[in-house]
């Protein structure tokens, strides 16, 4: 439907949040399924209190159902139920989700807890599971928006190696096989599941690169512990952030070795290739459960990184909420990413691990001769950079050139952010690692 056809309807209380609805923020005419969504939630918020009473997030009740799907009783360890507990109550507290955001965090709840009920009974009934070993995994990390999701899905090429992908992390049990490989129906059913992204999120795609097989970053793994970066990414959930942040994350990791064990058993690689960007805040947690990791880290000009991760996260946090207030999202964001620079710069100082174990990769390297990034990456931890994967990985930078779904536009102004005073704030950093300016 075009908004020019809904004139007669201009007479109806409806018509404000019809003429809302079809648009998307960009200006852009929203798809009919996108619109219709938008639609329903203004209706809901309006006469329906958002569907809180209808849609509930009860603890008990989402474990209930969580057994209910599974026939399983055993979630593993307790622990967590404490966090657990505690985003439940933030989200229906301060997250200020609308009717299809609320379903969508209900069933996303479910499935991550039937995941792990599946998982404890995959391990029981299979406990060699337990003997697979982890052997020094590579993780990318860095500030968010430099990189590091392309650079994974670049890595990920090499037949060699393995990384948790999209449909594997969403769907989990049974343990994948490499006998079945792209067959698995799994695949197709995440990538159903995947199509709900743009009317959820009109422009979602032209901020992140997703689909079933590509690879998805650790935090998706670290949901099931409810200790993850990922809830204060997609909602406003202040209380829970603080608690979080507060908490020892090696439970999460320790849970994150389990799910790679898991996926490696019956499909192994020579190494896992891992990413997410608040690797870079729980280094430590990190080494501890992976004493033999290496670490890649991005670096990019902040006055980029900012703005383009606060609209990222205002995409995402569109698609569950009524409201964002930008500039209180710029404020998380930036108070979050200066200490990530502090440890940025804390890794070149061996207080974690040595700087050896360290890769540090310049983002407009990256995106101007990303295969010899690629090249220099494997000369640095002793890999042999193969034909095959060479070939592999011209491939996909064929296939996915930048922008390919459309320019992500954004500013700092707009975030509440004053060009100066980030420079000056971001100067230790962007020195440090003598990083380009884009402006």
């Amino acid at each position: 439907m075009r908004f020019q056809d809904t004139k007669s309807l201009a007479t109806a209380p409806l018509y404000p949040h019809l003429r809302q609805a079809l648009f998307r923020r960009d200006g852009q005419e929203a798809s009919p399924a996108a619109a219709l969504v938008q639609l329903a939630n203004k209706v809901a918020h309006r006469w329906l209190r958002d569907g809180s009473y209808l849609v509930r997030l009860d603890k008990e009740l989402l474990l209930a159902k969580a057994k209910q799907h599974t026939g399983l009783e055993d979630f593993g360890d307790p622990a967590f139920l404490e966090p657990f507990g505690i985003l439940l109550e933030c989200l229906d507290r301060e997250a200020s989700l609308h009717i299809v955001g609320r379903l969508s965090v209900f069933f996303d709840l479910v499935r991550q807890l039937r995941n792990r009920l599946c998982l404890v009974a995959d391990r029981q009934r299979h406990p060699e599971i337990a003997s697979e070993v982890v052997r020094a995994p590579l993780f990318i990390t860095g500030l968010p928006r430099s990189g590091t999701t392309f650079l994974h899905a670049l890595l990920a090429q090499d037949p060699r190696h393995r990384s948790p992908r999209v449909w594997e992390i969403m769907y989990p049990s049974p343990p994948p096989e490499r006998s079945i490989g792209d067959a698995d129906p799994r695949i197709a059913r995440t990538a159903r599941d995947l199509e709900w992204l743009p009317v959820l999120m009109p422009e979602f795609e032209s901020v992140h690169l997703i689909g079933a097989t590509l690879p998805q970053e650790c935090i998706a793994i670290t949901s099931h512990t409810f200790l993850s970066y990922v809830f204060e990414a997609m909602y406003y959930v202040p209380t829970y952030r603080a608690w979080h942040d507060r908490q020892d994350k090696r439970p999460a990791y320790e849970f994150h070795r389990r799910f790679l064990q898991h996926l490696q058993w019956r499909w192994p690689g020579e190494r896992w290739v891992l990413k997410a960007p608040s690797h870079l805040l729980a280094l430590e947690a990190l080494f501890e459960v992976y004493p033999d990791a290496g670490i890649i880290l991005t670096h990019r000009d902040p006055l980029k990184v900012l703005p383009s991760c606060g609209s990222f996260t205002e995409v995402l946090r569109r698609g569950f909420s009524h409201e964002v207030n930008k500039v209180a999202l710029g404020r998380e964001i930036e108070e979050r990413w200066v200490e990530g620079a502090r440890l940025a710069v804390a890794t070149t100082q061996g207080r974690t691990a040595p700087p050896e174990r360290f890769f540090h990769v310049k983002y407009n390297d990256l995106v101007r001769e990303p295969l010899g990034v690629v090249a220099r990456i494997y000369r640095h931890f002793g890999w042999d950079l193969t034909p095959e994967a060479r070939a592999a990985c011209e491939s996909f930078c064929l296939q996915h050139p930048k922008d390919k779904k459309g320019v992500h536009r954004y500013s700092l102004e707009e975030f509440g952010w004053r060009r100066e005073e980030e420079r000056e704030r971001f100067r230790f950093y962007v020195e440090h690692f003598d990083i380009e300016r884009e402006e």
